[in-house]
C-alpha cells in the first residue's frame, strides 16, 4: 500500500508534466524536446521566489503560468511557425521541430547555466510528514499531487466542455477536416503550445517542493514525459492521465524493491511493451 500511494502521489505529477507534452505534440504536431528545460526554468522560478521572499510555491505558480504562456507563445511564433508553414506533410514537420527544439534545449542548458550556474538546487517546503491509510507521506509531496489533480481535471473540463477545447481536440483529431469547418488552426495550435508549456512549467514549480534539480537535468523529464504520451496515446488526456500514474507506480515499486538506479531502465522496458503490443496507446483503437 506503502509502494502503491507513494506511486500515484509521484504519477500525479508526472501526468501534468507529461499533459504539457501531449498539448505540444497532440495539436501542434510538435515534439517539443525542450519540454524538460521548460520544466526545470519553473522549477527555478519557484526556487529563487521561495528563497528570496518566502513566496509560497503554490502562489508562484499564478506568476509562472502566464510567463511561460507568453514565452512558449513567442518561441511557436518566432521559430516553429515558418516550420509548419513550409513543411509539406506531418513527417517532415516531426523531423523539422524535433531538430529545432533539440537545438532549443541546448539553448535553455546554456542559459541556465550561465545564470544560475550547475549546482543542484532544493529548499524546504513543508517538508513535514503526514498520515495517509497508516503511513507517512511528505506534506509536499501531497500537495503538490492534489494541485496536479485540479490542474488535470481543469484542463480535462475545458478540452471536454468549452468551444476552444473542443475545437482543440477537433485539430488533434483532424486538422484538414478542422479547417474546413471554420477552425482558426494556426492560432488555436499556437495556444495549444503555450499552453503546453505553460501546464509544464507549473509541473515544474511543483516538482521542485520535493525532488531536487539543476540546469541538465531537463532531459530526464522530457524522455519520462514522451514514454506516457506514446502510452496514453497522442492527444488523449485521459491515457495521459492513466500512463503516469502506472510510470510513478513502477519507478516506485523498482525503487523500492530492486535499485533506484533502476528506474529508468524499468520505464524503458513498460514503454518497449507498449510499442510492441500497443502502439495505439492504452486506450486508442487498433487500425482498421
Amino acid at each position: 500500500m506503502d509502494i502503491l500511494i507513494t506511486g500515484i502521489l509521484l504519477g500525479g505529477t508526472y501526468a501534468l508534466i507529461a499533459m504539457g507534452l501531449n498539448l505540444q505534440y497532440g495539436v501542434a504536431r510538435i515534439m517539443n524536446l525542450a519540454n524538460g528545460e521548460i520544466l526545470v526554468a519553473g522549477g527555478y522560478f519557484a526556487f529563487i521566489a521561495y528563497t528570496a521572499t518566502q513566496l509560497s510555491p503554490i502562489l508562484t505558480i499564478f506568476l509562472v503560468a502566464p510567463l511561460a504562456f507568453a514565452l512558449n507563445w513567442l518561441i511557436y511564433r518566432l521559430m516553429l511557425q515558418p516550420l509548419v508553414n513550409r513543411a509539406k506533410n506531418r513527417g517532415q514537420l516531426e523531423t523539422d521541430s524535433i531538430l529545432a527544439t533539440f537545438g532549443l534545449s541546448f539553448i535553455g542548458v546554456g542559459l541556465m547555466l550561465s545564470f544560475f550556474g550547475g549546482d543542484y538546487f532544493s529548499y524546504s517546503f513543508m517538508a513535514f510528514p503526514v498520515e495517509l491509510l497508516g503511513n507517512t507521506y511528505g506534506a509536499n509531496r501531497v500537495l503538490s499531487f492534489v494541485m496536479a489533480v485540479l490542474i488535470c481535471g481543469a484542463l480535462y473540463l475545458w478540452l471536454n466542455r468549452s468551444r476552444a477545447g473542443l475545437s482543440i481536440r477537433a485539430i488533434a483529431t483532424a486538422p484538414a477536416s478542422a479547417r474546413l469547418v471554420g477552425i482558426d488552426v494556426k492560432h488555436l495550435s499556437a495556444l495549444a503550445f503555450a499552453l503546453g508549456g505553460a501546464v509544464t512549467a507549473v509541473g515544474g514549480a511543483l516538482i521542485s517542493t520535493y525532488l531536487t534539480l539543476d540546469a541538465s537535468t531537463g532531459v530526464v523529464f522530457t524522455l519520462k514525459a514522451l514514454i506516457i504520451v506514446i502510452m496514453g496515446g497522442v492527444g488523449d488526456v485521459r491515457g495521459t492521465i492513466v500512463a503516469a500514474l502506472l510510470l510513478g507506480i513502477l519507478e516506485t515499486l523498482v525503487a523500492s524493491l530492486l535499485d533506484p538506479g533502476l528506474t529508468l531502465a524499468a520505464a524503458y522496458v513498460m514503454f518497449l511493451g507498449i510499442l510492441l503490443f500497443r502502439p495505439q496507446g492504452l486506450f486508442g483503437k487498433k487500425p482498421t
